[in-house]
C-alpha cells in the first residue's frame, strides 16, 4: 500500500506555538524519575523524539502539589525546587533537539490506594469518594479542598511557564481525579460540582480559569478528555452530539486552548448514528472540533496494528498503514488537527522520521517489554 502521509507533516500553529509537523508524542507514564525527579536519562529520553521530528511532546503525567496525587514514587512531581531543576533540563534538552514540549498536569484521585507512595499518610480525594459506581473508598472532598486542588493547578501552570514549558496539558480523562467529577458513575455531589454535564465540568472549567489566570494569555492550555474510563471501557459522558456540546461548551468559555480527545481506536466513530454522512465517521475528536471550533488531537492506538488494550496483554503491535492513511486523511481534511502516538514512540523513538520516510518495515515492534528500559 502506497501511503499518502505529508500532511501529518505540515507545519501547525496554535497560538503563539508554531510545530514543525502534526505529530506529537503521547504522555505516557514511564515510572523513572526515583523521589519524584526526572533526571538526566528522562531528559535525553524526551530529547531522542525531538531529534527524531516529534513536533511536540506532551509529558508523561506529572503530579501537582497536593500530597495524594500520586500513587507512584517514580512518576514525576511538578513541585519542588528539585523536581522543577529536572524538568527545566527536559525543557532545554528538547528545545535544543528542536521540539516543543508541554507537562501533562495530573492527579489521580480517588485511583490511589491507602498506603500508596510517595505520601502514604494522605487520604484519597475524589469528588464523592468513589473509586468507581458502587465502590466508596474515602469521604466527599470538601468546598475548601477543591479550592486547594484548583490552586496546586494554577501553580503547576504558573512554574511551567517560568521554567521554558511551551503550554500545559490537564489530565482530564480515564477516570483520574478531574474525570472523577466529569463522569455521573463517581461524581454524586449535590453543590455546585455535581449534577447535570454542565455542572460536572464546573471543577474543571475552574482549572482551567485558574491556570489561565496564573500564566500568560497566549500560553496553551491543552486540555485532555475522554469518554472511556479504566474503571470502565464503556462509559460515556455525553451520549449525543447535543450532550457532548453542552459539556464542552463552558470548558471553552473558560480559556481552553485546545482538547486532546482520548479514544480507544481513533479510526471508530463516536456517534455513528448522528449526523450527515461524513459526520457519522467523526471520531471523538472530529466531533469537538465541528462542535466548538477550537484545535483538537486525536489520540488511540496510533501506530499500532491491535487496540492498544491488547497490549496489556503481551501482544506485539506494529503499523497498519490503512489507519496512517485514514489518519493523514482526516488531518488533510480539516477533520483533526494533530496526531498523539503513544507506545509506537516508546518502542521506537525514529518512528516519526521512518514514517515520513516510508520505512514502515524499519518500525521497532511495541511490545510490554520495552516498558522495562527507558530508551
Amino acid at each position: 500500500m502506497i501511503l499518502n502521509i505529508k500532511p501529518l507533516f505540515e507545519p501547525y500553529r496554535v497560538g503563539h506555538l508554531t510545530l514543525r509537523n502534526r505529530i506529537v508524542m503521547a504522555p505516557m507514564t514511564r515510572s523513572f524519575s526515583p523521589g519524584g525527579v526526572p533526571g538526566a536519562d528522562v531528559a535525553k529520553y524526551y530529547r531522542q523524539r525531538a531529534e527524531n521530528n516529534v513536533g511536540l511532546i506532551i509529558s508523561e503525567g506529572t503530579l501537582i502539589g497536593h500530597p495524594a496525587a500520586g500513587n507512584d514514587p517514580k512518576v514525576p512531581l511538578f513541585y519542588g525546587s528539585e523536581a522543577l531543576s529536572g524538568w527545566e533540563r527536559v525543557v532545554r534538552e528538547v528545545h535544543a533537539g528542536g521540539g516543543r514540549i508541554m507537562p501533562q498536569l495530573w492527579h489521580v484521585g480517588s485511583m490511589r490506594r491507602p498506603g500508596d507512595l510517595p505520601n502514604p499518610e494522605a487520604p484519597s480525594v475524589s469528588p464523592s469518594g468513589l473509586t468507581k459506581p458502587g465502590k466508596k473508598v474515602a469521604e466527599p472532598i470538601s468546598a475548601q479542598v477543591v479550592e486547594a486542588l484548583i490552586g496546586a493547578f494554577a501553580r503547576a501552570a504558573a512554574d511551567a511557564q517560568r521554567i521554558g514549558f511551551d503550554g500545559i496539558e490537564i489530565h482530564g480523562a480515564h477516570g483520574y481525579l478531574i474525570d472523577q467529577f466529569f463522569w455521573s458513575g463517581t461524581n454524586q455531589r449535590d453543590d455546585a460540582y455535581g449534577g447535570d454535564i454542565v455542572a460536572r465540568a464546573r471543577f474543571a472549567a475552574e482549572i482551567v480559569r485558574a491556570c489561565r489566570a496564573a500564566t500568560t494569555p497566549d500560553f496553551p492550555i491543552v486540555l485532555r478528555f475522554s469518554q472511556w474510563k479504566q474503571q470502565d471501557f464503556t462509559a460515556r459522558l455525553a451520549k449525543t452530539p447535543a450532550e457532548l456540546a453542552a459539556f464542552l461548551q463552558p470548558l471553552v468559555a473558560a480559556g481552553v486552548d485546545m482538547f486532546h480527545c482520548s479514544t480507544r481506536r481513533f479510526w471508530e466513530p463516536e456517534f455513528a448514528e448522528d449526523g450527515d454522512q461524513r459526520e457519522r465517521q467523526m471520531n471523538l475528536a472530529g466531533w469537538t472540533k465541528k462542535l466548538t471550533g477550537k484545535p483538537v488531537i486525536t489520540v488511540g492506538s496510533i501506530g499500532l496494528d491491535t487496540d492498544f488494550i491488547e497490549t496489556f496483554r503481551g501482544k506485539g503491535a506494529g503499523s497498519e498503514p490503512q489507519h496512517l492513511q485514514r489518519l493523514a486523511d482526516m488531518i488533510a481534511g480539516g477533520e483533526v488537527d494533530l496526531a498523539a502516538v503513544g507506545r509506537a514512540l516508546i518502542a521506537d523513538a525514529q518512528w516519526a522520521v521512518k514514517l515520513e520516510q516510508g520505512k514502515l518495515s524499519e518500525f521497532v515492534p511495541y511490545s510490554r517489554e520495552v516498558l522495562a528500559q527507558l530508551t
